[in-house]
Order: C-alpha cells, then sequence, then structure tokens
C-alpha cells in the first residue's frame, strides 16, 4: 500500500494505492457525504476487489481526482477485467473545504499526479496537506469558532497483522483524547449553545477514513471493519456523524496474513482513533 498526496491552496488530493486483489467495502454514516462508488462496495453488489482509494478536497467538484486516478491505472493494465479491458475499481470521497480554498478545487489532473506521487514511494506529509489541506474541526458552535483539522494516521499490531488507518478530519464536531478532554476544538467557550440556528449548512463537514490490513478477510467482513472505523470517529469525535457530515470509512483487506476477526475490529477501532488525533498533533 502507497499514499501520494497533492497539496494545492486551502485543497487538495490523497490517493491510496492498493496492491493487486485488496478486498475492500465501506460504510457511510454521515448525513451529507460527497461520495463516488460507494454503493459498489456493499457486500452485496458483485465487484470485491478495489485498486485505489481517493479522499480529496473540493465537496463534490473534487470527485473528478477519480477521473485522473482512474486513466492512470488503466494505462497500468489495473482494474476490473471487461471485455473491452481494465476498469479501474477507485472508490472516491471528498470533504467540504471550498471556503479555505477560495472556491478551488483538485481536478483529474490534480489526482493523476497524487497516483504518480504514491507509484513513486515519497513520503506522503501529514497534517495540513492533501486532502486535509483545508479541513477545520469544531464547528458545532458557529464555523467561527473553528480550529484547523488535518490529515493523520496512526497504526496498530493484532497478532502477526497490521493494520494501518489515514483519517481526514474536517468534523463539525471536536477532536477529543481519550479521558473526553477536546485536544483541538471550538473556542467558543460553554456559554454558547452548540448548533446555531438557523443551522449549520448541510455537507460543509466530513471526516473520510481508510483502513488497511494485511490480514485475509472477506468483503462482508471488510464491511463489519468500517463500521467499526465508526466506533473509533465515536471514541476521538464529539459530536460525530451529524447531518452536516458527510463521514465515510473505508475499509480494506490485502490478505497477506491471518488474524483473530474479533481482535481485528478492535485494533481498528483504535487505529482511527489514534489517526484522528494525530490528524490535529
Amino acid at each position: 500500500m502507497r499514499v501520494g498526496s497533492v497539496t494545492l491552496t486551502g485543497t487538495g488530493v490523497t490517493v491510496v494505492l492498493l496492491p493487486e486483489r485488496t478486498v475492500g467495502s465501506c460504510e457511510v454514516r454521515g448525513g451529507a457525504p460527497a461520495s463516488r462508488e460507494t454503493a459498489l462496495l456493499e457486500p452485496t453488489k458483485l465487484i470485491e476487489h478495489v485498486d485505489a482509494i481517493v479522499l480529496t478536497g473540493g465537496s463534490a467538484f473534487g470527485l473528478a481526482t477519480a477521473d485522473g486516478v482512474m486513466s492512470a491505472l488503466a494505462t497500468l493494465d489495473r482494474g476490473f477485467r471487461s471485455s473491452a479491458g481494465p476498469v479501474p475499481i477507485v472508490p472516491t470521497a471528498a470533504i467540504f473545504d471550498l471556503v479555505a480554498s477560495g472556491g478551488t478545487h483538485p481536478t483529474a489532473h490534480d489526482g493523476i499526479a497524487a497516483l504518480a506521487a504514491a507509484v513513486s514511494g515519497e513520503p506522503p506529509g501529514w497534517g495540513r496537506v492533501g486532502a486535509g489541506t483545508g479541513a477545520t474541526v469544531g464547528k458545532w458552535h458557529g464555523a467561527a469558532h473553528a480550529a484547523p483539522g488535518g490529515m493523520g494516521t496512526a497504526s496498530v499490531q493484532v497478532g502477526d497483522a497490521t493494520v494501518g488507518a489515514i483519517a481526514v478530519v474536517n468534523a463539525i464536531g471536536d477532536v477529543i483524547a481519550s479521558d473526553g478532554t477536546v485536544i483541538a476544538g471550538s473556542s467558543a467557550g460553554p456559554d454558547v449553545d452548540g448548533f446555531p440556528d438557523p443551522p449549520l449548512g448541510p455537507g460543509e463537514n466530513t471526516t473520510l477514513v481508510a483502513v488497511i490490513t494485511d490480514a485475509t478477510c472477506t468483503k462482508v467482513e471488510c464491511q463489519l471493519l468500517a463500521q467499526s472505523a465508526h466506533d473509533g470517529l465515536a471514541r476521538s469525535l464529539y459530536p460525530v456523524a451529524t447531518r452536516y457530515d458527510g463521514d465515510i470509512a473505508f475499509a480494506l483487506a490485502t490478505g497477506m496474513t491471518h488474524a483473530h476477526f474479533d481482535r481485528l475490529r478492535l485494533g481498528v477501532s483504535q487505529a482511527v482513533a489514534d489517526g484522528v488525533r494525530a490528524a490535529v498533533a
């Protein structure tokens, strides 16, 4: 698994390039997602294998980054084998950062560049880079009281298996420590009510997570891992998965080793919570 990013002014895109025959699924819990190919990852759907995951800024405009990633992967002969040639499977999700970027959004060209960075193996960087460039948190008392968000990563060991998590944290809520204290969040203070009236605009907040393990999992098990990833969000964000968020968790398994599945789910929750906190560290 390799990660590559392109950082623009107030926005960016991050591509997670996966080994061939990686199994994947996802779970969408936020009320306002901007996404592409997430329905394909439902366990009842035909396709099991995923070539890359794209995490991007630019709201729905940023989903165009997947066009570039798909075209570049096709030239590498990656994708679902159809009668017309390979069709790369590239699920994509976006955060809303159009205010931070002044309306600029990543394009298909930026998707190609991020994939090239992943292929090259250059360090992707963390914090306010790539898809996390324009991210903010702590907006549930009003956007004027927001704090910087970002992109973080963490990993845990589960027996012989490794679980890694990448989190793009643009949450309406605060990032909280394991004891409930606020690490990064609203500066409004205790006397200001949350969720101002009129309400916040839908779709302007989102936390995106990609969990990757080298354990062997079925597509159904990957969806259960994605559910556990949302448990990690609930441990590290407050409030979480509101109707104003577009929270999505992808779970991918490369099948290189084996692990006790229930322990693996616990490891996913921990890795995600740690990754969210690392995004604002």
